[in-house]
């Protein structure tokens, strides 16, 4: 068969391939001036985009509204995009992912508020109550302190010369007094995003997060579409008293999910299932009879926690301190930073429990004069004890 008797007869009996295009399109709905839909990227050219839009007719979009700062392309052929309907002519569908462009005027941005369709917009400078906005056309609005981003920013002066993508909430008086938002564009990516999560966010994964508050009880981290709290106890091993001494505003780390309630909206993170566990190499490092300097890092009237390194504390227990004397509290003999010299006595794998003991060089070592004048339970200062100790020897 040659290409002159390739016609429609020989491709089927139904009708011919523009019948069997047109009966494919039944049941397809009409695009509305400024619907959102997903569409898949056919061709790129140096003008134009064309799109799969699952219409009769290609869709087409700016491809200047798909380059980075960079000038480079953003998408490739086969990948999905968002975009708006702007208009019908002929077999062509424009497209658009925000209005922008210097030629725009106020009966675009009037058909921009409403359809919803995003514009490009310029911090001009901070006025009372917000900013202003240099919308396309050369076109002023206004845009709230609320409403330029998720967080009120803690330096409105630094955002002026930047762009964004904004929402027409407000047109009015021929385009004479025109609101903006940004967040409502912010509020919507989330909600995506969100829904997104939902289908693939699990208990235990692994996941990217930015630091967006720090309370004294934990930090809030936000992956993108949902914020959670890290709990202090789930930041390290070790004891963290502050938090801004580990994680700082804007900062970003990888976390744990460690709960993840949908229904009450409830999602908790964990920092320190993502290091590793410093107690798998206890049995090596800190075998029992083992001698180690460590540091007091906290006073309990049972005894004197002591740190060996970040993660791993073990008990110097109060019956081990006093030597033959008898003390009401370890911190009428330590202080919270001394250094000692341990050696390990016992180690309970299960319970995550070290029993420490004072290594016999440690006797030997002065006592601090910052301790010579306070009583030990009625029996004499520490200097006191130290020397009875001595004479006993």
């Amino acid at each position: 068969m040659n290409d002159e008797t390739f016609d429609d007869q020989e491709m089927t009996e139904d009708g011919s391939f523009a019948e069997l295009f047109e009966q494919s399109m039944v049941g397809k709905t009409e695009l509305e001036p400024g619907q959102k839909i997903d569409a898949t990227v056919l061709q790129i050219g140096s003008e134009w985009i064309f799109l799969d839009v699952g219409q009769k007719g290609e869709g087409v979009l700016d491809t200047r509204e798909l380059l980075d700062n960079e000038g480079q392309l953003t998408v490739a052929v086969g990948d999905r995009v968002s975009a708006y309907f702007m208009s019908r002519k002929g077999g062509e569908l424009r497209f658009t992912t925000r209005l922008g462009g210097g030629s725009a005027g106020t009966a675009q941005l009037e058909e921009a508020w409403r359809s919803e369709i995003p514009v490009d917009g310029r911090v001009e400078k901070e006025i009372k109550g917000g900013y202003e906005i240099k919308l396309p056309g050369n076109v002023r609005a206004f845009c709230p302190f609320s409403q330029l981003g998720l967080r009120r920013q803690d330096n409105p002066e630094d955002v002026a010369g930047k762009s964004f993508a904004f929402r027409i909430t407000q047109f009015s008086e021929q385009g004479r007094n025109i609101v903006v938002s940004h967040r409502v564009i912010l509020e919507e990516e989330r909600r995506q995003q969100k829904a997104e999560l939902m289908q693939t966010l699990k208990e235990g994964m692994v996941v990217s997060g930015t630091v967006t508050n720090i309370r004294d009880f934990g930090a809030f981290i936000d992956i993108g579409g949902l914020e959670g709290l890290l709990p202090i106890s789930e930041i390290s091993y070790g004891r963290v008293d502050k938090i801004e001494e580990v994680l700082q505003v804007g900062q970003e780390i990888e976390v744990a999910v460690k709960k993840c309630d949908w229904e009450k909206e409830r999602f908790s993170f964990s920092l320190r299932d993502t290091l590793a566990n410093p107690w798998s190499k206890v049995e090596a490092g800190y075998p029992v009879g083992s001698s180690h300097t460590g540091t007091v890092s906290r006073l309990a009237p049972f005894g004197a926690f002591i740190t060996l390194e970040e993660g791993i504390d073990g008990l110097l227990h109060i019956s081990k301190i006093g030597g033959d004397q008898r003390i009401k509290h370890p911190q009428d003999v330590l202080k919270l930073g001394q250094q000692l010299q341990v050696v390990v006595e016992k180690i309970d794998l299960g319970e995550k429990r070290i029993s420490l003991a004072l290594a016999k060089d440690h006797a030997d070592e002065p006592a601090e004069t910052s301790y010579e004048e306070k009583a030990a339970g009625g029996m004499g200062s520490f200097a006191d004890l130290f020397k009875n100790a001595q004479k006993k020897k």
